[in-house]
């Protein structure tokens, strides 16, 4: 197996020189040919801007091509891409930029209504020397052709000297997750082991040169970055990638561009087969998906197969540090293994639940998940403490989910320890906005938890008590968060309260704040 990014991508060049490697929303294509040129120039332009082996360069833009050349172009540097969630906010984003001591960011120029550059200036860290608009820059800004013009003072040979110097080991990724401290950590992970990852899952879902793979899942997230235009181009497919979701717009060009390949959470799916127009349109391409992220129910699949034509639908399990798979479904199995279970672990890994002592119990009893493997990350960036909290003496990663494994080996989550909840696919961390929330002058004191909810799974609920003396309104806070927090995470529903449920040592009790109230 190829051992880096760049060794990996020059085989599918070689394979595959004159096949369309991606096509923009635009109508814009490139050959694998034509993507290697570019991605050569745009780490050309990288080493201009002096980016060293090893340093982090960021990426806050939307789905484009743009995405992917900047992706594979900080691989080929030897640089370590930095994905940043384009729904955060600008003091989000700094923190991210900041942890992980990226001089250099590829940016959003306008998209969902904001220009991208001018949220971040009032934050914009001092360590942060250059700003790359991707796509739509005001005058003033270094644009994407800017950025390239670059290339001319450094030779390629420069580039291919980086990318002999890599190895398996060296870091391809920090990619930023939240957890109960509220503060964004950074998971790094090698390229060797992504690759592997990437394989796995690429077998799975019996990836072929033919496909043609469209990517609505953000390129920041593991699933549309690793699982979806890396893993595309690795197995010489057409990469379709897709800014913004939008059931007709997507139906429209699954139509026209004979797509076959569609990943998405259970939210996307519900949404075309709800669809009244989807009648009119030609879905009869679509091959192969893979869905999760949130419960699923079986008739989902069912229907996913029956109405949507899917041969290959799929579930699995994973996190940011098991480099995004732990466990994966097989297109095999029922309808009710697939919806019911994250199916068994990927070759040479290992998954038990253990109980509180850390010892492995018996099939069909609940613990926490934990793992061991070749795809468990090397660790949170700059945070030794937090590492060793998460990654025993033996290897084993500990989730915070709970888990039971059948007489199969099938894995089924049934909690989570930690409080993290999921909206329409995004991780959502209690912890981290009520931080965020903590902060508004009218909050003394605020619990935010999960509930249930028929279109995007499960949506965050703030209970929250005010400061003496002020006047809180939930609908005023909940336009205040929109202002100060990623969507996603700004809670659908506010309940101003007296005071929260706690125990003897003042520790809230949230699982009194889930019970359903009468």
């Amino acid at each position: 197996m190829t051992a880096t990014v760049p060794q990996a991508f020059a085989v599918s060049v070689r394979r595959f020189p004159d096949r369309t490697a991606v096509v923009g929303e635009d109508g814009r294509s490139l050959s694998y040919t034509e993507l290697d040129r570019l991605r050569v120039e745009a780490a050309r332009a990288l080493l201009a801007l002096e980016v060293q082996p090893g340093e982090r360069v960021a990426v806050w833009a939307q789905n484009c091509v743009e995405w992917v050349v900047a992706a594979l172009a900080i691989h080929s540097a030897g640089a370590v891409l930095v994905p940043v969630n384009t729904r955060m906010r600008g003091a989000e984003v700094a923190y991210v930029v900041e942890r992980s001591g990226a001089r250099v960011l590829f940016c959003a120029g306008r998209f969902l209504d904001q220009y991208y550059p001018s949220l971040l200036a009032p934050h914009r860290p001092a360590g942060l020397r250059t700003v790359v608009v991707l796509r739509d820059a005001q005058p003033g800004d270094l644009d994407w052709q800017g950025f390239l013009a670059g290339a001319a003072a450094v030779p390629a040979a420069a580039v291919e000297e980086r990318e002999r110097a890599l190895t398996p080991d060296a870091l391809m990724d920090v990619m930023f997750t939240s957890g109960t401290t509220g503060l964004p950590k950074g998971v790094m992970t090698g390229h060797g082991q992504n690759l592997r990852t990437v394989a796995e899952w690429s077998r799975h879902m019996a990836l072929v040169p033919e496909d043609r793979y469209l990517v609505v899942n953000p390129f920041f997230h593991t699933f549309g970055y690793k699982f979806g235009w890396l893993a595309g181009l690795l197995a010489g497919c057409t990469v379709l990638p897709h800014a913004v979701f939008d059931a007709a717009a997507l139906m429209a060009r699954v139509a026209g561009e004979r797509v076959s390949v569609l990943p998405g959470p259970p939210t996307l799916f519900i949404s075309i087969l709800n669809d009244p127009k989807r009648a009119g349109f030609d879905l009869s391409s679509l091959r192969a998906t893979i869905t999760g992220a949130a419960a699923v129910a079986p008739a989902l699949i069912e229907r996913i197969r029956a109405e949507l034509g899917f041969r290959i639908v799929l579930t699995g399990y994973g996190l940011t540090e098991s480099c995004g798979v732990v466990s994966l479904c097989d297109p095999s199995d029922s309808a009710e293994t697939i919806a019911l279970t994250s199916g068994k672990p990927i070759p040479d890994t290992e998954v038990r639940c253990v109980g509180a002592d850390g010892q492995a119990l018996p099939p069909g009893q609940a613990g926490e998940i934990v793992v061991r493997g070749y795809n468990v990350m090397l660790g949170y960036l700059d945070d030794a403490r937090a590492t060793a909290e998460t990654i025993d003496a033996d290897g084993w990663l500990h989730t915070g989910d709970v888990g039971i494994l059948d007489e199969r080996g099938y894995l089924r989550i049934t909690d989570r320890l930690k409080d993290m909840y999921i909206t329409g696919g995004f991780n959502c961390y209690p912890a981290e906005i009520e931080r965020i929330m903590a902060a508004h002058p009218a909050v003394a004191q605020v619990a935010v938890v999960g509930i249930p909810d028929e279109r995007l799974g499960e949506v965050g609920k703030a209970y929250v008590v005010p400061r003496p003396g002020t006047n809180l309104d939930a609908r005023e806070l909940i336009v205040w968060c929109r202002d100060n927090m990623a969507n996603y995470k700004v809670p659908r529903q506010v309940e101003v309260v007296p005071a929260l449920p706690t125990n003897a040592s003042g520790k809230v009790l949230k699982f009194e704040l889930r019970k359903p109230r009468g």
